[in-house]
C-alpha cells in the first residue's frame, strides 16, 4: 500500500484495478504443478503439494473432487497462487508498467484514463489468452485510487494522498462489532469487552496503518455502544441509579438520566454515562484505545 501512495504521489493518478474471477478456484493443476517443478526437484515434496490440490472438499456434508483450483484459505494456497501468477509479474517489468500486487489482487497505476484502458485491454489479452485465468468485468475497472480501494485501504483525494481506511473495510468493522457489542447477547459488559479487545487487536494491527483518523472516531463510537449496553443490562430505574451512584455520578446526573425519556442509544451520549464509564474505567475494563493497540 505504501507504494501504491507512492506511485499516486509521483503523478500517476489512474489505477487499472483487475480482479481476478475466482482465481483460488479456476488455477489449473498442471500448469501450477509445472510451475513448482521448475523450482523443486524433489519427487516426494511434488507428490505431497499435488496430494493437496487433489484431496477434494466436503461441500454440504457431500465429498467433491478437486479438478482445479487451490484451496482457498489453505496454507500453501497464497505461496501457490504467486507462482502462478509469477509471470503476470515479469509480463508487467518486462513492460515498465508501476504496479502492486499481493495474491489476486493487482494494481497497475498510470498517469491518464486513455492509458489505463490500453493497458486493461492488453492485460485482458495476456491474462485470458496466455495464463489462462478469467478476470472479473464487474468488479475490474479504470478509474482514480481514492474510487477504488487496495487491502483494505485507499488514499484521499488531497495533495498529500493521505492512505486512509476504505468504505467497505469500515462497514464490515462496524457490522462486527455490533454483533460482538449487542445489547441483547445475554454476556456481561466484562467478557464483552473481553472478546471485542481480541478483535480490536487484529484489526488496530492492520489497518493502524491508515494516516487518517478513522481510529479516534471508531473508538469513542465503541465506547458508546459499550454505555448502551450496561444501560440496557441494568434494566430498572433503581438499579441504574444504584449503578450510577455506584461508579461516582452525582445525584443530579444520575436522576436526570434516570427519569430522562430518551432510550438507550440517546442516552449513551448523556453526561451521566459518560462521567460513569470515563476512558479509563474502560481501560480497566480491559479496552485499551485501538492507537495502543497499533503502537504494541
Amino acid at each position: 500500500m505504501a507504494q501504491a501512495q507512492a506511485y499516486i504521489i509521483e503523478g500517476c493518478q489512474f489505477v487499472v484495478d483487475i480482479d481476478l474471477a475466482r482465481f483460488f478456484d479456476q488455477v489449473n493443476h498442471d500448469r501450477l504443478m509445472a510451475a513448482v517443478a521448475v523450482r523443486i526437484s524433489d519427487r516426494r515434496v511434488l507428490r505431497l503439494i499435488r496430494g493437496f490440490l487433489t484431496a477434494g472438499v466436503l461441500h454440504g456434508g457431500l465429498f467433491e473432487e478437486s479438478r482445479e483450483g487451490t484451496p482457498q484459505g489453505g496454507p500453501l494456497s497464497p505461496l501457490l497462487s504467486n507462482l502462478v501468477l509469477d509471470e503476470l509479474d515479469r509480463e508487467l517489468e518486462r513492460r515498465g508498467h508501476r504496479f502492486v500486487r499481493y495474491a489476486d489482487d493487482c494494481n497497475i497505476y498510470v498517469r491518464s484514463e486513455k492509458a489505463g484502458h490500453r493497458v486493461m485491454r492488453s492485460l485482458t489479452r495476456f491474462i485470458e489468452g496466455h495464463l489462462k485465468l478469467k478476470i472479473n468485468l464487474e468488479k475490474s475497472a479504470v478509474a482514480q485510487p481514492w474510487e477504488r480501494s487496495f487491502l483494505g485501504f485507499t488514499v484521499k483525494n488531497e495533495p498529500e494522498f493521505r492512505r486512509c481506511i476504505a468504505d467497505k473495510a469500515l462497514t464490515r468493522f462496524k457490522h462486527r462489532v455490533r454483533a460482538l457489542t449487542s445489547r441483547h447477547r445475554g454476556v456481561t459488559l466484562e467478557r464483552m469487552i473481553r472478546e471485542l479487545a481480541s478483535y480490536l487487536r487484529g484489526w488496530a494491527g492492520y489497518f493502524g496503518f491508515s494516516q487518517w483518523f478513522e481510529l479516534q472516531s471508531l473508538d469513542s463510537w465503541i465506547r458508546r455502544r459499550l454505555r448502551c449496553v450496561a444501560w440496557v443490562q441494568w434494566k430498572t430505574r433503581g438499579r441504574r441509579y444504584r449503578e450510577l451512584r455506584r461508579l461516582n455520578v452525582p445525584e443530579r446526573s444520575a436522576s436526570a438520566a434516570v427519569f430522562s425519556p430518551k432510550g438507550p442509544w440517546r442516552l449513551s451520549f448523556s453526561k451521566a454515562l459518560h462521567q460513569g464509564f470515563t476512558k479509563a474505567r474502560f481501560r480497566r475494563l480491559g479496552l485499551p484505545p485501538m492507537e495502543k493497540l497499533v503502537d504494541a
